[in-house]
């Protein structure tokens, strides 16, 4: 989650300048508007993290407070490693800054800026899928429960 939000701005920004040689007139209206554009996808990605880690570290029941304290938790210690990277690992930070060359890179850029969606359309498919299994295999118990009742009273 550091390192999304670390790269979010050299990303976005390419990708603004790059549409900007295509298209001026987005471009420019695109650059007032670059903050809101980083929050947008730094969002995206704390939204898909705030998510799946609470379900994989709780599973299914769980109660808003809970996963509340967790994602607390998990915000908690995304500041607080950004901060000793600063502060204690200062040419580990520089080391993880200089990939920020990639993503001068348009289609890298784009790529990058994807993932959270992507991810959050394969956690989507995946949940649609679980559910119809489950539903299927529901309607097979009952039809099988049903039809041995109904043997059942006939060998009676």
């Amino acid at each position: 989650m550091i390192s999304y939000q670390l790269f979010t701005q050299t990303a976005v920004t390419t990708l603004i300048t790059y549409i900007n040689t295509s298209i001026p007139s987005i471009g420019l209206w695109l650059y007032s508007r670059i903050g809101m554009i980083v929050f947008i996808y730094a969002f995206a990605w704390v939204f898909v993290l705030s998510s799946a880690i609470p379900s994989v570290i709780l599973g299914k029941e769980r109660g808003v407070l809970t996963q509340f304290f967790v994602c607390l938790t998990l915000t908690f210690l995304a500041f607080a490693l950004l901060d000793a990277l600063k502060n204690y690992g200062g040419s580990s930070l520089d080391q993880l800054f200089s990939f920020n060359f990639l993503f001068n890179n348009p289609v890298l850029a784009a790529l990058y800026l994807s993932i959270p969606y992507v991810v959050m359309v394969a956690l989507h498919l995946r949940a649609r899928k679980r559910n119809k299994a489950k539903k299927h295999i529901e309607t097979l118990t009952e039809t099988y429960l049903n039809s041995a009742a109904e043997e059942e009273q006939i060998y009676q």
